[in-house]
């Protein structure tokens, strides 16, 4: 695993987004894995900005959705799915015919699980894979106790989360759906390169338990020391609990130019 510290949000997403278009060079048609929320817009924003500045061709990138609100009506401004085309897909002048994702509103879960899990296989496999990170290690929503093994699959939201969530539904709790598809960790640890992205003293202590500590179940993403190309991106305050601290930075300041991120 990869530790990298750097100044702030801005520079993290620069840094990552520069590791993205370097695959795009090497690799045009890649599939990115992508996630939600505000943490990885940095990295949006700044892909986007090499994309119309015209120093790297996104045009033949592919999307893969990292989880799903269930039982939301297709095309539900808070769905997954639409926050990630409005995001990701169109200002990158993809069609959606390059992004795919689990189906929230089937009417058999558990198979929209299976199939999802089947069509990343079938397209040969996520390349790179953004990652957050939540208070409790958890990644996707794979919350603490997820099996380590566990694949795509239905789970059930925790209170803070849909409180936390209510946010983006006017802040009515009762819009928030109770369950969500998420890739499993099994899932995510079958991409080529995963990449971390965390930001906030309020992270600091997940991604010590993350970068540090044991591999374990209670820390979800934890299960990233397993994984042979993993890079964890953090800025000063996500970084203030890691005992190594220092020991990153010196790595990275030292490290070949030839390696990318």
């Amino acid at each position: 695993m990869e530790v990298v510290i750097v100044k702030d949000a801005k520079a993290g997403g620069e840094l990552i987004a520069d590791g993205i278009a370097d695959l795009l060079r090497r690799k045009p048609d890649a599939l990115l894995g992508v996630a939600t929320g505000s943490t990885p817009l940095p990295i949006y924003d700044a892909l986007i900005a090499q994309v119309r500045a015209g120093s790297v061709d996104a045009s033949r990138a592919r999307i893969a959705q990292l989880d799903e609100y269930v039982g939301l009506p297709a095309g539900h401004p808070e769905s997954y799915r639409s926050t990630v085309l409005r995001q990701v897909v169109e200002p990158l002048g993809l069609s959606q015919d390059a992004f795919m994702g689990p189906d929230g509103s089937a009417e058999d879960v558990q198979a929209a699980c299976e199939a999802y899990d089947k069509a990343l296989a079938d397209a040969g496999g996520v390349d790179l894979q953004i990652l957050g990170i939540g208070t409790d290690g958890h990644i996707g929503f794979n919350e603490p106790c997820s099996s380590l093994a566990s694949r795509t699959r239905i789970k059930t939201l925790t209170e803070q989360t849909r409180v936390d969530n209510a946010r983006f539904f006017d802040d009515d709790i009762e819009q928030v759906p109770h369950h969500v598809i998420t890739q499993g960790i099994g899932t995510i640890l079958e991409a080529r390169h995963l990449v971390l992205l965390a930001t906030g003293e309020g992270k600091a202590e997940a991604v010590a338990q993350t970068v540090e500590g044991p591999v374990a179940a209670l820390v979800p993403a934890s299960a990233l020391q397993l994984h042979p190309h993993a890079t964890v991106v953090v800025d000063e305050a996500a970084a203030s609990k890691l005992k190594l601290a220092d020991y990153f930075r010196h790595t990275f300041a030292n490290k070949p130019s030839w390696q990318g991120i």
